[in-house]
């Protein structure tokens, strides 16, 4: 098998007898460090091995062809399916009987475990009434449904047939749904009839008839409706939907529909990036690379062997779950977690404590401000500490920044390392990590996000494009070619796929983060890059004064952001969120965290813009919105993503900016309501 046209060249100075990517020989596990060198100096061999982790219907042609950067191929002319590398091949290996999904409802006080018997079943006499409703290979399919397996079943079907699915977080308006079935030009949309979120139902029948009125792309087929009726009893249109149990029942279950193989780098799906900054866009992710780095980054990264309980604490609606609920533990043949609840009041701080002790959890996937809601509604762990944490080995947290005092709390609450770790929407999996798979150092350096992955050679570059020394920040980015896994291109815009991650850096993605390396060569990211403030020509990392600002007991959660200053051209703004029932007054906390910035930072920060907030904006994935805040202290139109959580909360934030002197005549935040 060849390599193809194209070829691959290796920076030998990052690859001397001393050190590999910058990684002194002598201070990592030296079967990383080879399984490193051997990933980005010969990649076609080493990931032609790690292929061999997955069924295929026939084998590829060329492993690598990177004759048309930045449009990298795997695989080339391999075949395979997704569904049957989930589901199928568990079955004929005997191993049916096996848990495959634990959905865990606080929120409707049910719990279900499905086989991976009972997935098949379901699954292909779904898939059979698609192919009856016209679906086929190539077509799409939009899913707007909440975390239950039945959207998984969904997923499955769609792929068992060739077909690509895009999955719409649950619960989002009309107008955010509407674009995307604008831009996906679905055949159908499936459905639930409703979601539940705490304290209220969500209609999302209502929600898609909507959605589809007001689409200038109507659907040709009806929509597929699953019924939660233990919570509502909806009456479906006889003329716009079908019922879930309906489409089941057009399948032949005499004749249960084959897997249809498709060519690794066809589609698998299309999911929408959350997008703290610019209107959402549409990254398309191929089979073949996408399926073969989830296998192995389970079993390197997070430790997961077939049989062991995986809990990735997220949602279908975002990349975590794609990669982490669904297709990664499936296809490895492990048991995944689905929690639909809140980490603090589905009815209690207790609930993630709960989730690893009954369901024996080997390692969980979270965002920081999980943990720092348990932390801020029950410090002192009433809840949780009646559940044994045994069977946990590790703690990984990604998606946004975790202070050192956050990760000190979880740890010597949980009793496990907490680690961090880097990845984006785009990447599909882990860029750096710390590997429990390897024998690599659970104490990497303070904030570090761990090292590099394989197939990923990192470069911290200036932005001449030269690269930066070893604890110089600069802006991160990823030569090419990238490993399998990663984005394909934007959907139907190839051309702002090229502009906007590989124009500015040659040869390179660029990630948008800033950061750098240490001289252990651990990669430190810091922030976006927007988020890097300028003070009088000195660049600081928001990041950095947050973990500045946490280490106040009576602090629980902070953004800082940069706004104007006639002198120094950009100064830090604070807001903070006191600890629950703090007895401080604002001005007396607000004056002990300027002490405190001094003392950590130093007077070259030049903090004195600071008040407390109730709560902060953020997407629904956990981002803290930095630069809309920026935007909006500084009067200018600020346009929201659509996956922003709460909206309302900018009524407090103007109150608090213009406290301080801004945002006095800020606009309205607009939600944004379409796509490029």
């Amino acid at each position: 098998m060849e390599l193809g046209a194209g070829s691959v060249s290796v920076n030998k100075a990052h690859f001397d007898e001393k050190s590999i990517g910058g990684m002194p020989l002598d201070e990592h596990d030296p079967l990383y460090l080879e399984a490193y060198r051997k990933s980005v100096r010969n990649p076609v061999q080493f990931w032609e091995e790690q292929a061999h982790l997955l069924n295929w219907d026939r084998p590829w042609q060329q492993v690598l062809d990177v004759s048309n950067p930045p449009f990298t191929k795997w695989y080339v002319g391999g075949y395979l399916n997704a569904c049957y590398n989930a589901i199928d091949r568990h079955i004929l290996a005997g191993r049916g009987s096996k848990v495959a999904l634990i959905h865990d409802s606080p929120l409707t006080g049910t719990v279900r475990e499905v086989t991976y018997q009972e997935l098949y079943d379901e699954i292909v006499l779904l898939a059979g009434g698609l192919a009856k409703m016209g679906v086929v290979k190539g077509d799409r399919v939009v899913i707007y449904m909440p975390l239950i397996p039945e959207t998984i079943i969904a997923m499955l079907a769609i792929v068992r047939l060739g077909a690509i699915h895009s999955v719409v977080f649950g619960g989002f308006a009309a107008r955010e749904l509407c674009s995307r079935i604008e831009h996906v030009e679905p055949k159908l949309v499936i459905a639930s009839n409703v979601g539940v979120e705490p304290g209220k139902v969500v209609p999302y029948l209502d929600i898609l008839h909507s959605a589809i009125q007001m689409s200038r792309w109507k659907p040709p087929q009806k929509n597929i409706i699953f019924m939660r009726d233990q919570i509502s009893q909806n009456i479906l249109n006889d003329e716009t939907d079908v019922n879930w149990s309906n489409v089941l029942a057009m399948a032949n279950p005499k004749q249960p529909i084959a897997c249809v193989p498709i060519e690794a780098n066809d589609p698998l799906y299309i999911l929408y990036t959350s997008g703290t900054t610019d209107k959402p866009k549409g990254v398309l992710r191929t089979i073949g690379g996408h399926l073969v780095a989830l296998m192995y980054t389970l079993r390197h990264i997070y430790g997961i062997q077939p049989g062991d309980t995986w809990w990735a604490a997220s949602d279908m609606g975002w990349v975590v779950g794609h990669s982490y609920i669904c297709y990664g533990p499936l296809c490895l043949g492990a048991t995944s977690v689905m929690y639909e609840g809140k980490p603090d009041r589905t009815p209690d701080p207790g609930q993630y404590f709960r989730i690893i002790d009954q369901y024996k959890v080997c390692s969980i996937f979270s965002v920081p401000t999980s943990f720092r809601v348990i932390r801020r509604a029950d410090p002192e762990i009433s809840y949780g500490r009646q559940y044994s944490m045994k069977s946990l080995r590790a703690i990984f947290i990604a998606g946004e920044h975790c202070d050192y005092e956050t990760k000190m709390w979880i740890e010597k609450t949980f009793k496990v390392p907490v680690l961090n770790h880097w990845w984006q929407t785009e990447t599909g999996s882990a860029v750096t990590a710390t590997c429990l798979g390897f024998q690599q150092n659970l104490r990497p350096p303070t904030y570090s996000t761990g090292l590099p992955l394989m197939g990923y050679d990192i470069r911290i570059l200036k932005p001449d494009g030269t690269e930066a020394q070893a604890m110089e920040l600069g802006r991160i980015a990823l030569k090419l070619p990238l490993p399998p896994g990663n984005m394909a291109t934007l959907y139907k815009n190839d051309e702002l796929f090229r502009k906007l991650y590989f124009q500015r850096f040659p040869g390179h993605y660029d990630t948008m983060d800033a950061g750098y390396k240490d001289e252990l060569g651990y990669v430190f990211v810091t922030a976006r890059d927007d988020d890097v403030i300028n003070v009088a020509g000195h660049r600081l990392s928001t990041s950095s004064l947050e973990d500045a600002v946490l280490r106040h007991p009576d602090v629980v959660d902070v953004a800082v952001f940069g706004v104007p200053e006639a002198t120094k051209g950009q100064v830090p703004l604070c807001l903070y969120i006191p600890v629950e029932n703090c007895k401080k007054t604002d001005a007396k906390l607000s004056t002990e965290i300027i002490k405190l910035i001094r003392d950590v930072v130093g007077p070259i920060a030049a903090f004195r813009l600071i008040t407390s907030v109730n709560n902060l904006p953020r997407t629904r994935s956990g981002k803290t919105m930095r630069k809309a805040m920026a935007d909006f202290a500084r009067n200018e139109k600020v346009i929201l993503p659509a996956t922003i959580d709460d909206a309302t909360v900018f009524t407090e934030i103007r109150r608090a900016l213009q406290h301080l002197g801004y945002a006095m005549s800020a606009p309205d935040p607009i939600v944004a309501k379409l796509l490029d």
